[in-house]
């Protein structure tokens, strides 16, 4: 059983979680760069991470770069003929679809109000986000390069624009106040004690590194 302190930790960080800020990889390939951003993304207080693979397929966790991070946010994958619908199904929820792309509509990523309820959509490392999605942005944004190389990657990129959203959010007062409903928090706290009691008794070892759900339509 976990101690007091430990179970105020998971109660002041289910506080701070922003349940209408969340991600959605578009193809992302690489593993490490999924771990990466799911550990940017909890510092943030993200909860939920989606993303899209052609292989229907879930990619690796790799701890050493989440440093636990995947215990604390909820992942989904979904096959990619299924983006379009879901994209389209968070816009009916009131979500502002936020994309990285560049093209003539793109403005900083600092100039967007991301205090609104987002999904930020990010592309792979080779294509980028694809057409279909950018079609259905309501923003689209760039990160402003002054060097040679006109772009960073995936995971340092959603790093910079999650923080941008933190320092918006943080001004806005939005971690002032619980957004999870009480019983929503109270579910997922059971869930978290459950699981960091499991890890701390096998010491990591048995949990399981492919527990993305899957999402159908």
């Amino acid at each position: 059983m976990l101690n007091e302190k430990r179970i105020d930790r998971i109660d002041d960080v289910l506080s701070k979680k922003q349940p209408d800020l969340q991600v959605m990889l578009d193809n992302v390939h690489s593993s490490q760069n999924l771990s990466a951003i799911i550990r940017s993304a909890d510092a943030v207080g993200v909860l939920d991470i989606y993303y899209t693979s052609k292989a229907d397929e879930s990619l690796r966790i790799h701890k050493t770069i989440t440093q636990g991070a995947h215990r604390w946010t909820h992942r989904y994958r979904m096959h990619d003929d299924k983006k379009a619908a879901f994209i389209k199904g968070k816009k009916a929820q009131g979500f502002q679809v936020v994309v990285t792309h560049l093209d003539e509509r793109a403005v900083s990523f600092r100039h967007v109000d991301y205090t609104k309820p987002t999904l930020l959509v990010m592309g792979n490392e080779k294509d980028g986000v694809s057409a279909d999605i950018v079609e259905l942005a309501d923003e689209v944004i760039i990160i402003p390069m002054l060097g040679m190389v006109q772009s960073l990657n995936v995971s340092v990129a959603t790093g910079l624009i999650l923080y941008e959203a933190q320092r918006q959010r943080e001004d806005a007062g939005s971690y002032d106040t619980s957004v999870l409903s009480h019983e929503k928090k109270e579910e997922i706290k059971a869930e978290w004690i459950y699981r960091d009691t499991i890890v701390r008794k096998s010491k990591g070892r048995i949990m399981s590194e492919f527990n993305d759900e899957i999402l159908d339509f």
